[in-house]
């Protein structure tokens, strides 16, 4: 009965985010949607399906919290090349109730020299957005678990400020015999409270994420791959301006070129896979079409849409590092530290 409810409950909450639409610029809060896992980074987007010792991947899921990661506390930092940072800070704890897992991510835009209309120097501000608040999972069964999020949501941009509140669902379904593991995720559920300038409130970026991760039972490579953005077909930018050119030789019609039936089913996955070399060190690498096709150079495409990311356990600390490749103009750094309270303490002899 229990999974007859859930099934209904997440076709309900797919619905009712599929008739909401997501307005690429037009939606508040969009930092929401960043990467904030310097091991999501290496694979190129949020990995959603791994329940691991990992805390930090339970932000972008919180129904991959589970027992391995108690105590386990994790922060995060990314650098992108204009000087933007994000950042994020999480813990895992259990009471009676469930898995409980406090949350706090931001995006520091650093300073700016302000000035009016005529170039003249005003005031000097500052801007950032941040997000607070709890995640939770609980079994239901031996093979889901199910979790919930619900953040306190502020944006501060020199004198102009917004606050609002989002949620976040996830279901996982972890196969009881193989490495095998599937998710689905409802991101962003929620209201702008306060506008910038009291005027019309704008909808959050609401998301529908999907995904599976397989590990190969006689290799040490994981294959994951993610569908995002699946409550909105068409996620390429389409210039409206685009009108059809003569060619100067022929004197023909050159129609405009657009993303075909091919291209926006593309647009919506994310390819990533794991080297688990051993214990101790991991090797990351990962594939965004839609990345690519949106920041990449015409002339210079080079690497865009590809990101690439490590991970080494020494005795108590686990350092993660994530490279994303946004285009040639530059690239996204992450960096990731995390720990098990547990391990800090001191064994007794007897």
């Amino acid at each position: 009965m229990t999974k007859i409810a859930l099934s209904l409950g997440i076709c309900f909450v797919t619905l009712l985010t599929c008739a909401q639409n997501y307005n690429f610029g037009l939606n508040s809060f969009s930092f929401l949607n960043s990467i904030y896992s310097s091991r999501s980074a290496g694979i190129g987007s949020n990995l959603i399906t791994i329940s691991d010792k990992d805390v930090g991947l339970t932000v972008a899921n919180p129904s991959l919290l589970n027992e391995d990661q108690l105590r386990s506390i994790q922060l995060n930092q990314g650098i992108m090349p204009s000087g933007v940072q994000t950042g994020m800070l999480c813990y895992a704890f259990k009471n009676k109730y469930g898995i409980f897992s406090p949350v706090i991510k931001y995006q520091n835009y650093g300073k700016f020299n302000g000035t009016d209309e005529l170039g003249n120097a005003t005031n000097n501000f500052s801007a950032i957005d941040y997000s607070i608040g709890m995640n939770f999972s609980h079994s239901v069964g031996k093979t889901i678990k199910v979790g919930l999020g619900l953040h306190l949501i502020g944006s501060h941009l020199e004198a102009y400020s917004s606050l609002g509140i989002h949620s976040l669902m996830g279901a996982t379904f972890k196969h009881p015999n193989q490495d095998f593991s599937a998710s689905f995720v409802v991101k962003n559920i929620g209201y702008q409270l306060m506008s910038y300038a009291n005027s019309e409130r704008s909808p959050l970026p609401v998301e529908v994420q999907a995904g599976l991760s397989y590990k190969l039972n006689h290799a040490p490579f994981r294959i994951s791959l993610l569908g995002h953005h699946l409550n909105h077909w068409k996620i390429l930018y389409e210039d409206p301006n685009l009108q059809p050119t003569i060619d100067a030789l022929s004197g023909d019609t050159i129609p405009i070129s657009r993303p075909g039936f091919g291209k926006h089913l593309a647009s919506h996955f994310t390819y990533g896979i794991e080297l688990l070399a051993s214990e101790n060190l991991e090797f990351r690498t990962g594939f965004d079409y839609f990345r690519r096709e949106q920041m990449k150079l015409i002339d210079r495409p080079g690497l865009a849409g590809f990101s690439f990311g490590i991970g080494i356990q020494l005795k108590r600390l686990k350092f993660d590092y994530g490279i994303l490749i946004v285009s040639t103009a530059g690239t996204n750094h992450y960096i990731g530290i995390s720990t098990n309270f547990d391990s800090w303490k001191k064994k007794k002899r007897f």
